[in-house]
């Protein structure tokens, strides 16, 4: 009975942390669905809008309170660095824009590390710092936010990108953009958007991981790493995968690093990875 009660505290925890993972991981999908870019810089945008959070808290807006004016600056951010780099990026080889962005990957760090210095900063008095109990359950309220946050932020891209008029012209950028721009799609107005909008989830991400995270120069290295895991398992472009890649990969590294060891935590999640790359390459849910 006791096993069954920690297995349970184990699936719920392990449910939540893959939930914090997809929170990172639903930009990077969209990107690479409509643009085929894989952008190295993601982690980065993320401990920006956690260091423009910081900000906000200092102030006297928290992070929740905060939030929509980190995402705004995210866009805006996500736009600008379209116009003015990525796009520039695209008309050269397929390999300018992995060099090209792992180049402003080093930019962003650096300009950090000079800027901030390696000192940790937090929110002052950050909400949600109790832990909720719930029968045998005890979840840290700043968990469950974070969760909670990634299903809706999760569902509202997914309603988006399926439902709108620009969503629809995303969709039809990713699968064919020559025949985009001869329906009269500007394509470069839908990249942009596309960038504009996984900027701005990782905005959101960013906010919200500060409730139970310090932001730091290299913060966003840990989670882009496993949202590169998570895109590829999911599927790269697909919204819905990311989600379903990021909640394997929480419980299979809450479940790893219980019943074998915390350093061997990573290790079954790196084995369904080849195991699903070997068997199905277009990820659980890739169309392609």
């Amino acid at each position: 009975m006791e096993a069954l009660s920690i297995l349970a505290q184990l699936i719920v925890a392990g449910v939540l942390t893959g939930l914090v993972f997809a929170l990172v991981s639903v930009g990077l999908t969209l990107v690479y669905g409509v643009m085929d870019v894989v952008n190295f810089a993601h982690g980065e945008f993320l401990m920006l809008a956690m260091y423009v959070a910081v900000g906000l808290a200092l102030i006297g807006i928290g992070p929740i309170v905060g939030l929509p004016l980190v995402v705004i600056a995210l866009f805006l951010f996500g736009i600008v660095v379209y116009r003015v780099f990525v796009r520039r990026l695209l008309a050269g080889p397929p390999e300018a824009t992995v060099f090209g962005t792992f180049g402003l990957l080093v930019l962003m760090q650096g300009l950090a590390q000079a800027i901030f210095t390696s000192d940790y900063r937090s929110a002052p008095n950050p909400p949600f710092q109790g832990t909720l109990h719930l029968g045998a359950f005890a979840i840290p309220q700043a968990t469950l936010v974070e969760g909670i946050g990634a299903i809706v932020l999760t569902a509202l891209l997914f309603a988006f990108v399926e439902f709108t008029e620009t969503g629809r012209a995303m969709r039809a950028v990713a699968e064919d953009r020559v025949a985009a721009t001869l329906m009269g799609i500007d394509v470069q107005r839908i990249n942009a958007l596309a960038f504009g909008i996984g900027a701005a989830c990782v905005g959101a991400a960013g906010s919200l991981l500060l409730l139970s995270n310090p932001a730091y120069p290299t913060v966003g290295v840990q989670y882009a790493l496993t949202a590169f895991v998570v895109v590829a398992l999911g599927g790269f472009g697909s919204i819905q995968g990311a989600l379903v890649g990021a909640v394997l990969i929480g419980l299979l590294e809450v479940l790893g690093g219980f019943y074998l060891s915390p350093e061997l935590k990573l290790v079954p999640v790196y084995l369904a990875y080849l195991i699903v790359v070997l068997l199905r390459p277009q990820g659980l849910l890739g169309r392609r």
